[in-house]
């Protein structure tokens, strides 16, 4: 096994990553995206943001497009020293892994990775602010989010602490590859959702389970799902007629539904192979019940108009759910040789 410092820092390290994406969705769904019109300091400031009435009028002047929000922007600035700081977590990982190389239990290519993803997330940032808002880029910033969580959570787990799954069974390989299939269709899911969030459609309709009264509403598939509309455009706060809006947001809705069969499916698939008592059916339990908070939150925030702590917790839900899936394909498989020979690490 990796040594306890590098497996302490890794646990950490994706509950720091958790309130970052939480962070994120306060900010987006605050109308913060923009709380600082440049980047990586706040009308200027590294730190703190304008407040004085002398540093408000100056920012006014360098920035008469976007006028100071003193709390618009101390959101925004929130997020980034909270992004800042987990990145410096995760270049301390990779640091300490090239430090542990000759360790046979020590990870080192997936640290590193870590640091190159940190550093394109860093760029996403960048382009939200100086794109506006651009849908494409937040989305893909979110995606980012939910990969770093992901591929951290990996990292923690692999290194054979806790979570030891047991040797492998020919059941454990026949189930593996639906475990990989229902991931990729949370991550799907997810990133309809960032499209959603990122075309301001979530309350397209305000109804449920009909929208706007009818089982298929009339909607502009053709405009919804358009990626790429060029640069200098503000798209804060949406800039789709209320027709693709409706589209966006029932795909998301019909994404819920094949989600949710996907994931009884597979349980049900691991209780009956596995049992429930086994290591893969307790986790899947858990992955019906996170599916189950979903729905819960997903139904409130329409019925509720998006109020803005049931709409921060689904998307704390939807990085909850992909790390149950994720944990349930790492029960199904074998742990690397070395950890699982217990070797210690230096760390």
């Amino acid at each position: 096994m990796t040594g306890k410092g590098f497996f302490r820092l890794s646990v950490s390290t994706v509950g720091l990553t958790l309130i970052v994406i939480l962070l994120g969705a306060w900010v987006r769904l605050e109308d913060a995206g923009l709380g600082c019109p440049d980047w990586p300091g706040c009308y200027g400031m590294l730190l703190g943001v304008p407040q004085t009435e002398q540093a408000v009028q100056l920012a006014n002047q360098a920035y008469p497009e976007r006028p100071v929000h003193i709390g618009k922007a101390w959101k925004e600035m929130i997020h980034r020293y909270a992004a800042g700081i987990l990145g410096l977590v995760v270049f301390a990982m990779a640091i300490m892994a090239v430090r542990n190389r000759r360790d046979p239990a020590q990870p080192l290519r997936l640290p590193l990775f870590l640091g190159l993803l940190i550093v394109m997330q860093s760029i996403l940032g960048m382009w939200t602010v100086t794109w506006q808002l651009k849908p494409l880029v937040v989305t893909l910033h979110l995606l980012g989010g939910m990969t770093t969580i992901s591929l951290l959570w990996w990292l923690t787990i692999r290194q054979g602490r806790f979570l030891r799954p047991p040797p492998t069974s020919a059941v454990a390989e026949r189930l593996r590859p639906w475990v990989l299939a229902v991931l990729a269709l949370v991550g799907v899911q997810i990133a309809l959702g960032g499209w959603v969030s990122t075309n301001y459609a979530a309350l397209a309709c305000t109804d449920f389970p009909l929208c706007h009264g009818r089982l298929v509403p009339e909607a502009d598939y053709s405009e919804a799902f358009v990626l790429w509309r060029g640069l200098g455009v503000d798209y804060e706060f949406g800039i789709l007629d209320h027709p693709a809006r409706v589209a966006i947001h029932f795909t998301h809705r019909i994404g819920a539904l094949i989600i949710a069969a996907a994931v009884l499916a597979l349980a049900i698939a691991v209780w009956m192979r596995l049992g429930f008592q086994a290591l893969a059916g307790r986790i899947a339990v858990a992955m019906v019940a996170l599916l189950g908070v979903q729905w819960l939150l997903g139904i409130g925030n329409v019925v509720y108009s998006l109020p803005l702590a049931m709409a921060v917790a689904h998307n704390g839900g939807a990085a909850l759910l992909l790390l149950s899936v994720l944990t349930l394909y790492h029960t199904l498989r074998p742990l690397p040789a070395a950890v699982a020979n217990g070797v210690r690490g230096s760390g």
